[in-house]
């Protein structure tokens, strides 16, 4: 899956669950703030999912460029010229063109003729950079798209941070990890309406208020990627539901702190492509931990 949600914020690893009794609670959380803290700077730092500021699908043929509001992908004004350049699309394959007097770049590199520019589809995509802003061409499904980031987008520039609920370390829990003979393909469907079989290495069984519960997570890098929703789903959390990642499974056993859900991409922005937690991630019980949501735009 192309999810890359906050790569650089870490779970925190099963060695550290395994202090002292002693000192295991001024520990969590201090290491709690650093984790938080981590995780909102990487919301506002440059290209975050806050610059987020556009999505554009391409149509086949010429796709121009540029702050006029005729072009098939309109910049934020004054952040380029009027005509800036032109998208080729065909076929799934994307080339692009602007004048030499453009200081326009691909991969840090100047643009001055035709030139390929490679998706997301077969791993890291090429990045087009103008001044403050950035662009990559998506593929989500069938179609290709231009994503776009404003540096200057209003939303990163007022963020005024993440909003909790009171830690509790009674929402960090160790569960059971019955792992597949083989990855299991599970159906993730996301908001545009796609859905894409990923890779599943097992279920994680435990409890919560007392009531038996089960996730299914999907592979992402070196981790567990669970996407899930719950009794607050809509009502103090993100309708759609949150997002959780753990390190892989250790003896039979998987840590989830549950203070470290935290909303998806599409909390922040209309121009993300979330995945939907599976119908099997729909848990009863109220899951009173992690981040907050008050539909607030930010």
């Amino acid at each position: 899956m192309r999810v890359s949600i906050f790569p650089h914020v870490c779970c925190l690893s099963l060695a550290f669950w395994l202090t002292a009794s002693g000192s295991a609670d001024l520990a969590y959380r201090e290491e709690m703030q650093k984790w938080r803290d981590a995780y909102e700077k990487s919301l506002t730092q440059e290209n975050s999912w806050l610059a987020l500021a556009g999505l554009f699908w391409l149509k086949e043929g010429e796709n121009r460029f540029g702050t006029a509001p005729g072009n098939s992908i309109v910049l934020p004004p004054g952040s380029a010229p009027a005509e800036t350049g032109t998208f080729i699309f065909h076929q799934g394959i994307t080339q692009i063109q602007v004048s030499p007097s453009v200081p326009l770049r691909l991969n840090g590199a100047p643009v001055h003729s035709l030139t390929l520019v490679k998706s997301d589809s077969s791993g890291e995509p090429d990045r087009i950079t103008l001044g403050h802003l950035s662009m990559i061409v998506i593929q989500r499904g069938t179609r290709y798209g231009i994503r776009l980031w404003d540096n200057q987008n209003p939303a990163r520039l007022s963020f005024r941070g993440a909003q909790w609920f009171p830690l509790k370390e009674s929402y960090r829990v160790t569960a059971q990890f019955t792992s597949y003979p083989q990855p299991k393909m599970i159906p993730i469907l996301n908001i545009l309406g796609d859905t894409e079989s990923t890779p599943s290495p097992g279920f994680a069984t435990f409890e919560l208020a007392g009531r038996k519960c089960r996730l299914d997570p999907v592979l992402e890098g070196d981790q567990l990627f669970f996407m899930f929703k719950d009794a607050t789903s809509g009502k103090t959390t993100y309708p759609s539901g949150r997002f959780l990642y753990s390190a892989l499974p250790a003896d039979g056993k998987v840590i989830l702190d549950f203070n470290q859900a935290h909303n998806p991409p599409c909390a922040f922005t209309p121009f993300a492509t979330c995945p939907l937690p599976p119908k099997q991630n729909h848990l009863s019980v109220a899951v009173e931990a992690g981040e907050l949501y008050h539909g607030h735009g930010n």
